[in-house]
């Protein structure tokens, strides 16, 4: 996985990038009609039920677009929240929070339907010792907030990109000519560039599973749009030598029984692209 340092460099990125987008050469709405002096205080206020994500990157926001605007904050990341609520006040230059509103608004309500989502699956997986995963099937230039939103939801980030890990698919394997010459031609590519990462592989039947198994070094096995009971005997054969992940249109209805079948973890794409914001606004308070 990438480093803390990395993953707030990911943060920084986006902020500037999405500041450039939305201010240009200027907020000419306020720059018109509101004194460059005056101060007001805003409130986040929730029009929805859900888990809050995002608080501590709107306290980034603000900060980068004004160091002396003031957050107070009244409910943190990762808890519930329902209509009515009031998650922070913001105080300062009501340019500046008028400036920092709309990428506020849109991280944040994004970050908490991801949260929620990611919560519910969570839920679903109690008393199992599965955990359930996100992927690469995110929004383009926003990978950080919503892999963050997946761990305030209580789930856990796969690799965060193509460089932190290696996962060899089905296309990989048949580019390769094969299971094993996939997997000897990483190890040797990894050690050759002196790179300390773990592979997984995934495997699309039984067969394929007792070939991976047959090199050293595999981390993880993806047990691939297995059903329930070639998942139990697949996780029967890899026993205690790597881990196990099933994956492929795994959803609400059929996660438990995954879980039950004794993978380590379940991967879900739908934590990030099938979700609808939570409605959230930033209010003005007089």
């Amino acid at each position: 996985m990438i480093s803390e340092a990395q993953f707030q460099n990911e943060l920084d990125l986006i902020i500037k990038n999405a500041i450039r987008e939305d201010i240009g050469d200027g907020d000419h709405t306020s720059l018109s009609c509101i004194p460059a002096d005056a101060e007001g205080k805003a409130k986040l206020l929730v029009k929805d039920e859900g888990i809050i994500a995002g608080v501590e990157f709107a306290k980034q926001v603000f900060s980068y677009v004004d160091k002396d605007l003031k957050v107070e904050t009244f409910i943190n990341d990762g808890e519930k929240v329902k209509y009515g609520d009031i998650v922070f006040h913001v105080s300062g230059k009501s340019q500046s929070i008028l400036m920092a509103e709309r990428l506020v608004l849109n991280a944040m309500q994004r970050m908490s339907a991801i949260a929620t989502k990611t919560a519910f699956f969570a839920d679903l997986l109690k008393g199992t010792k599965t955990k359930v995963l996100d992927t690469r099937k995110t929004t383009p230039g926003i990978r950080a907030l919503e892999k963050w939103a997946v761990k305030i939801g209580g789930g856990e980030n796969h690799r965060f990109a193509l460089y932190d890990m290696v996962m060899i698919k089905d296309n990989h394997i048949d580019f390769a000519g094969g299971i094993t010459q996939a997997i000897t031609k990483t190890k040797k590519y990894l050690a050759e560039k002196g790179l300390d990462i773990k592979i997984i592989v995934e495997a699309r039947s039984l067969e394929e599973i007792k070939e991976i198994l047959s090199s050293k070094g595999v981390y993880r096995i993806l047990i691939d749009n297995f059903n329930y009971e070639d998942t139990k005997k697949a996780v029967a054969l890899i026993g205690d030598i790597c881990l196990t992940e099933s994956s492929g249109g795994i959803n609400e209805k059929t996660i438990r029984k995954y879980a039950e079948c004794g993978v380590d973890f379940i991967s879900s794409g739908a934590l990030t692209h099938s979700v609808y914001n939570l409605d959230l606004s930033l209010k003005a308070i007089d």
